[in-house]
Protein backbone atom coordinates (compact mmCIF):
# COMPACT_ATOMS: atom_id res chain seq x y z
CA UNK A 1 0.00 0.00 0.00
CA UNK A 2 1.60 3.16 -0.87
CA UNK A 3 1.19 6.03 1.59
CA UNK A 4 1.17 9.75 1.58
CA UNK A 5 2.18 11.78 4.32
CA UNK A 6 0.26 14.21 6.29
CA UNK A 7 2.69 17.15 6.52
CA UNK A 8 6.35 15.62 6.70
CA UNK A 9 8.05 12.30 6.04
CA UNK A 10 7.48 9.13 7.01
CA UNK A 11 9.82 8.00 9.59
CA UNK A 12 7.90 4.25 10.58
CA UNK A 13 5.57 2.11 9.70
CA UNK A 14 3.87 -0.68 11.48
CA UNK A 15 1.77 -2.96 8.92
CA UNK A 16 -1.28 -4.24 10.73
CA UNK A 17 -4.60 -6.52 9.73
CA UNK A 18 -6.72 -3.50 10.23
CA UNK A 19 -3.91 -1.00 8.12
CA UNK A 20 -0.75 0.86 8.56
CA UNK A 21 0.36 2.66 11.94
CA UNK A 22 2.38 5.71 10.49
CA UNK A 23 4.72 7.68 12.62
CA UNK A 24 5.48 10.89 10.59
CA UNK A 25 8.96 12.60 11.15
CA UNK A 26 8.83 14.89 14.16
CA UNK A 27 10.92 17.85 12.74
CA UNK A 28 8.09 20.69 11.14
CA UNK A 29 5.11 18.54 12.10
CA UNK A 30 2.25 21.21 12.95
CA UNK A 31 2.47 20.96 16.87
CA UNK A 32 -1.76 21.44 17.02
CA UNK A 33 -2.02 17.91 15.12
CA UNK A 34 -0.63 14.00 15.91
CA UNK A 35 2.29 12.52 13.70
CA UNK A 36 0.99 9.20 14.94
CA UNK A 37 -1.73 7.59 12.85
CA UNK A 38 -3.44 4.39 11.22
CA UNK A 39 -4.41 4.32 7.71
CA UNK A 40 -6.78 1.75 6.44
CA UNK A 41 -6.20 -0.38 3.52
CA UNK A 42 -8.42 1.89 1.49
CA UNK A 43 -6.31 5.19 2.54
CA UNK A 44 -8.94 5.85 4.74
CA UNK A 45 -7.37 7.96 8.32
CA UNK A 46 -9.10 5.40 10.74
CA UNK A 47 -7.83 7.61 13.97
CA UNK A 48 -4.96 9.88 14.82
CA UNK A 49 -3.31 9.05 18.44
CA UNK A 50 -4.58 10.95 21.23
CA UNK A 51 -1.84 12.90 22.54
CA UNK A 52 -0.58 13.26 26.13
CA UNK A 53 -0.36 17.42 25.87
CA UNK A 54 -1.13 19.86 23.34
CA UNK A 55 2.45 20.70 22.41
CA UNK A 56 3.58 17.28 21.90
CA UNK A 57 5.14 15.45 18.84
CA UNK A 58 5.49 11.29 18.83
CA UNK A 59 9.33 10.72 18.53
CA UNK A 60 9.22 6.93 18.62
CA UNK A 61 7.05 4.13 18.17
CA UNK A 62 6.75 0.22 18.70
CA UNK A 63 4.36 -2.50 18.49
CA UNK A 64 3.92 -4.46 21.75
CA UNK A 65 3.54 -8.12 21.86
CA UNK A 66 -0.12 -7.07 23.54
CA UNK A 67 -0.86 -5.52 20.74
CA UNK A 68 -0.80 -1.74 21.75
CA UNK A 69 1.51 0.75 20.79
CA UNK A 70 4.47 1.97 23.02
CA UNK A 71 5.47 5.59 22.17
CA UNK A 72 7.67 8.48 23.08
CA UNK A 73 7.70 11.93 23.32
CA UNK A 74 9.67 15.02 22.35
CA UNK A 75 8.91 15.88 25.95
CA UNK A 76 10.32 12.58 27.81
CA UNK A 77 6.66 11.27 28.24
CA UNK A 78 5.98 7.18 27.59
CA UNK A 79 2.52 6.38 26.59
CA UNK A 80 0.60 2.96 25.56
CA UNK A 81 -1.78 3.35 22.78
CA UNK A 82 -4.70 1.42 22.64
CA UNK A 83 -4.39 0.05 18.79
CA UNK A 84 -8.22 0.20 18.29
CA UNK A 85 -8.93 3.62 18.84
CA UNK A 86 -5.75 5.59 19.07
CA UNK A 87 -6.54 6.42 22.96
CA UNK A 88 -4.15 6.83 25.48
CA UNK A 89 -4.27 3.54 28.07
CA UNK A 90 -1.31 4.77 30.20
CA UNK A 91 1.45 7.68 30.24
CA UNK A 92 4.09 8.71 32.02
CA UNK A 93 6.90 11.28 32.24
CA UNK A 94 10.59 10.34 32.31
CA UNK A 95 12.73 13.03 34.24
Amino acid sequence: MQITPLHTSIEKLIELKRGVVVLENPNGFPLNESNLYLVAPNGDILWKAEKPAGNAIFTKVRLNEDSSISTFTNSGQFCEIDIENGKIISSSNFS
